[in-house]
């Protein structure tokens, strides 16, 4: 049987979703067929409504669908903190944690030369300009601990060296419940040198 032009225009579209190889792609193009025409309607309404009221924050880079987000408009925040992130979904994190009453910057990627995205691709600029304008005094850069945000959180630290703010990594190593027998060397020895005092 000859597939639908329709159907592989789906799956085609559902496959362009980080993690979602052809198989998956299939099944939740099927799972769409097999919905109620409203909730299909739905489905797609709350994709365009996503895509048309939801812009990056000019600020810092957030998701937000007023004017600046809702972190960038709380005046109860703490302005003297900041947490550098590589994308918006990095904050969600932190805001989860309900712990962390500060602000964020999003970067917009990560230094990779061989994906060709330098240091002039992410928001630096802006980055300096909050850190003077809203008097921050702590920048805490939280780059993903692989090779491309080791690089920029190495290059960001250099860059605010003389900024007259205090920087620093997020600690990484053992995860919690984890067994030493495990982990591999690389995240052995970056626990080791994130020890503290007990």
């Amino acid at each position: 049987m000859k597939e639908l032009p329709s159907y592989i225009a789906l799956v085609d579209s559902f496959s362009k979703l980080p993690g979602i190889g052809a198989k998956t792609a299939e099944r939740m193009a099927y799972a769409v067929l097999e919905m109620r025409e409203d909730d299909a309607l739905g489905f797609a309404d709350a994709i365009k409504d996503c895509r048309t009221n939801i812009h990056k924050c000019p600020k810092c880079g957030l998701y937000a669908e007023n004017g600046h987000c809702e972190v960038c408009d709380d005046s109860a925040r703490d302005h003297s903190t900041m947490i550098v992130v590589s994308f918006p979904k990095d904050a969600l994190a932190f805001e989860k944690l309900n712990d962390f009453h500060g602000i964020y910057h999003v970067l917009g990627g990560v230094i990779s030369p061989s994906k060709g995205f330098g240091a002039e691709s992410l928001s630096i600029d802006s980055l300096f300009r909050r850190i003077e304008e809203e008097g921050v005094k702590e920048v805490v850069i939280a780059t993903n601990p692989n090779l491309e945000g080791e690089t920029t959180a190495l290059y960001l630290a250099r860059l605010l060296s003389d900024k007259g703010v205090s920087v620093s990594r997020l600690a990484y190593g053992l995860p919690m419940g984890a067994s030493l027998d495990y982990a591999d060397s690389l995240t052995l020895s970056k626990a080791l040198e994130g020890r503290k005092k007990l």
